[in-house]
C-alpha cells in the first residue's frame, strides 16, 4: 500500500493547482427526533436514511454489528453473514455516509458523524435484542472507525471487538513531501477524483469477487482527494487510540496484505490491551472474510465470540507478528 500511495502522491504533486478550496466533509442535519433502525434502514436523528443489511439466526445468541471499509458498503459481510447465521450470530451491517446506498455519495462524512452513526446503531440494536452480547467488527476503514468509536467519550458499551485489517496507518506514518501533496491536494482541487488503476494492487485472491465489486455501481472505483484526506485523518486517529481500547478485542491480518502495510499493524499490536488476541493468516488477503480462505476466517470470529477459540490455529502467542520474514 505504501507503493499505491506514492504513486497517488505523485499524481498528486503534478496536479496541484493555485486555487483555494477547502476539503468537502458532509455536515449533520438538524435534529428532529431520535435515530430508529426498521427493518431495512437507520433513521438517524438528522433526517439520513441508512441502508441495513440483516442476517439474523433463528436464534440468536449474540449480534454482531459490521462496519465496513472504505469505498465499500454492507454487501462486505454478505456471505459471512449468511453463514453466522447457522452459528446462532446476527449480523447487521449497515452503509455509512457517503457509502453505498447512503446519501452523498463518495462525499466523505467525517470522524464525527461516523462515530455518532455507530453509536445509534448500538443502541438501537441493543434495545432491539435485549440481553444479548453486542460485538463490533470494522474491516479496513471500519477498523478505524470502530477504534476511534470505543475510546470517544460517552460511546456505550459493546461485549467486544473484532478488528479485520484494521487502516492504522495515517499522517505519521507519511513522509513530509506526501503531507505536503496530500494536504495541498485536498485544499486546492479536493473534488478532483483518482482510481487507482494501474497500480497493481491486488486486495484478494479471490478474482471472481474482484471482478464482481468492478462492476458493483456502488463500489466506489473515483475516489475524491478530499475523501482520501479524511481517510487518512481517521486512520490517523485510530493509531492514537489504540491503548484505550478495551479488551476483549480480535486482531486479524493476512501476511498478503497489500492495502495496509505491515509496520503500523505490528505497532498497534503491541500497543492494544493485554489479552488482545491476534490473528494471523499466512494465505490470508486484505479482504480476509472474502478471500478463498475466507470461510476459515467466518469460523475463527465465531468461535472467538462464542468461545474466545481460534479454531484454524493461527493465533499468534507473542509478539512481533512479522517475527522472521523479511
Amino acid at each position: 500500500m505504501m507503493t499505491h500511495l506514492r504513486l497517488l502522491f505523485l499524481s498528486l504533486a503534478a496536479l496541484v493547482l493555485a486555487v483555494s478550496c477547502s476539503p468537502v466533509v458532509q455536515q449533520a442535519g438538524s435534529e428532529n427526533g431520535e435515530p430508529v433502525l426498521r427493518d431495512r434502514y437507520l433513521d438517524t436523528a438528522d433526517g439520513m436514511r441508512l441502508p441495513v443489511k440483516t442476517w439474523e439466526a433463528k436464534e440468536t445468541r449474540a449480534v454482531l454489528i459490521a462496519v465496513h471499509g472504505f469505498n465499500d458498503y454492507s454487501n462486505t459481510y454478505a456471505f459471512p453473514g449468511s453463514w453466522w447465521m447457522g452459528q446462532g450470530l446476527t449480523t447487521i451491517a449497515y452503509d455509512q455516509r457517503g457509502f453505498g446506498e447512503a446519501p452523498n455519495f463518495g462525499i466523505w462524512p467525517g470522524q464525527e458523524l461516523l462515530v455518532k452513526d455507530l453509536a445509534a446503531m448500538i443502541r438501537e440494536v441493543r434495545e432491539k435484542y435485549p440481553g444479548k452480547p453486542v460485538y463490533l467488527i470494522g474491516e479496513s476503514m471500519g477498523g478505524a472507525v470502530v477504534m476511534t468509536a470505543v475510546t470517544s467519550d460517552g460511546f456505550p458499551e459493546v461485549d467486544g471487538v473484532i478488528l479485520s485489517a484494521p487502516a492504522v496507518w495515517g499522517w505519521k506514518s507519511l513522509n513530509l513531501f506526501y503531507k505536503a501533496v496530500l494536504w495541498t491536494a485536498a485544499h486546492t482541487f479536493p473534488d478532483t477524483t483518482l482510481t487507482g488503476r494501474g497500480m497493481g494492487i491486488q486486495a484478494s485472491d479471490n478474482i471472481s469477487m474482484l471482478q464482481n465489486l468492478g462492476a458493483d455501481p456502488l463500489f466506489i472505483k473515483e475516489t475524491r482527494i478530499d475523501s482520501l484526506y479524511g481517510l487518512v485523518s481517521i486512520m490517523d486517529a485510530a493509531y492514537d487510540v489504540a491503548e484505550e481500547i478495551t479488551p476483549p478485542v480480535l486482531l486479524l491480518y493476512g501476511a498478503n496484505d497489500q492495502l495496509v502495510p505491515k509496520e503500523p499493524v505490528e505497532e498497534i499490536a503491541a500497543r492494544l490491551p493485554e489479552g488482545t488476541d491476534i490473528v494471523f493468516y499466512e494465505d490470508g488477503w486484505h479482504m480476509l472474510m472474502r478471500d478463498l480462505q475466507g470461510p476459515v476466517v467466518w469460523k475463527d470470529i465465531a468461535d472467538w465470540i462464542f468461545s474466545r477459540d481460534i479454531p484454524s490455529g493461527k493465533k499468534i502467542a507473542e509478539l512481533p507478528i512479522f517475527k522472521g520474514e523479511d
